[in-house]
């Protein structure tokens, strides 16, 4: 059955706005590859001579094999769409660049990310990740810690030892630092907010912004990466930059709704949001427009962490009553739209900006 003729409703068409062919893509293998040959499974010196430089007296391979690669590796080789590397090939491709010569950087965002999801499974004290245990309950808490860390910073290996012009360095580091400190300033806001501790209600362009930074930073820094390194020109890497972190928010409503949808399949319980206390889209709209009886209850629910089946269809009940999922809809509609508008008037007409437009008109089309 073609796509086209699929009645996709939003859960799915959001998700679908980064990962649809990315799975099957023309680049995915080669990432794969660019992955292994980055970082081996075993640890040589020369290797690590490459990484920091030479030894002033003798490295541990052995270690750095245990506590660096094994772990790192266990985690990666469970799977993954591997999308942002190849959202990072498609934006040079549309800007015009050879994606071939930036292979070897697609590692960047790709380990980056996965260094966030091992530090986020330990601050949520979570017990699996993609049907496993989690790193930290495999390989004890230091080593998941220690590694977690050395995947953020092992990337800007890749720029140190390449033969880029300065400057293009230079603007790549400063792409990085700058949004992995955005996704860790979202990452604390988030932190707080589901903690029942900062006694406010976040106003919905507080919740896109936390949103952007925790969950579209990555995304952003994909896009703009692939946009400068395919030699793009900074009104290009900043346009695509902020088409890619739109579609991270918008991503991130998609999980917020699917969360509360009986038939979810996401490897998570119904209502977790719920039983961590996130402050969603959905409950900041619904505090917004409930009664004073409905909003108490509401923040007692969130704020007891509850795991209890009737307390959590309960807060569902109270969420969906206000019309909250209708309103993240529509929300995360307009800005898919404004993601299209970014790129139409940046970008020259191209493959890879047809297959951008057509992801996200997929979403606009396809939204019952």
């Amino acid at each position: 059955m073609s796509l086209t003729n699929c009645k996709i409703n939003l859960l799915i068409a959001v998700k679908l706005f980064f990962i649809m062919n990315f799975e099957n893509s023309k680049y995915v293998n080669s990432v794969e590859k660019t992955l292994h040959t980055f970082l081996p499974g075993k640890i040589t010196t020369d290797w690590v001579e490459k990484a920091i430089g030479k030894a002033k007296w003798e490295q541990d391979t052995e270690a750095l094999t245990k506590a660096v690669s094994e772990p790192v590796w266990d985690f990666l080789d469970r799977g993954g769409k591997r999308w942002r590397p190849v959202l990072m090939m498609v934006c040079c491709e549309a800007v015009g660049g050879n994606t071939s010569k930036i292979l070897p950087f697609t590692v960047i965002p790709e380990l980056i990310h996965n260094g966030t999801l091992i530090i986020d499974d330990i601050e949520d004290n979570s017990e699996l990740r993609r049907g496993k245990p989690v790193l930290h309950k495999r390989f004890g808490v230091d080593i998941a810690v220690n590694a977690g860390n050395a995947i953020y910073f092992l990337p800007y290996v890749a720029i140190q030892n390449s033969d880029l012009p300065d400057e293009t360095k230079r603007k790549a580091y400063e792409i990085i630092s700058t949004q992995l400190l955005k996704c860790h300033f979202g990452q604390a806001i988030d932190i707080w907010w589901h903690s029942g501790k900062s006694g406010k209600i976040p106003t919905l362009e507080e919740y896109l912004q936390m949103c952007a930074d925790k969950s579209g930073s990555l995304a952003c820094m994909a896009a703009k990466l692939g946009a400068l390194l395919g030699g793009g020109t900074d009104e290009q890497v900043q346009a695509l930059g902020n088409f890619a972190e739109a579609g991270g928010v918008v991503f991130q409503i998609q999980d917020d709704i699917l969360n509360l949808a009986e038939n979810q399949s996401i490897g998570k319980e119904i209502g977790d949001d719920i039983n961590e206390g996130k402050r969603t889209l959905l409950v900041i709209h619904t505090l917004n427009v409930a009664s004073e009886a409905e909003k108490k209850r509401l923040l007692e629910l969130l704020d007891m962490h509850t795991k209890d089946e009737k307390l959590l269809k309960e807060a569902i009940n109270i969420i969906k009553k206000h019309g909250s999922i209708e309103y993240a809809k529509k929300t995360a509609i307009g800005l898919a739209e404004d993601a299209l508008k970014t790129i139409d008037e940046v970008l020259l007409e191209s493959e890879a900006k047809k297959e951008l437009r057509a992801l996200v008109k997929l979403v606009l089309n396809q939204i019952v």
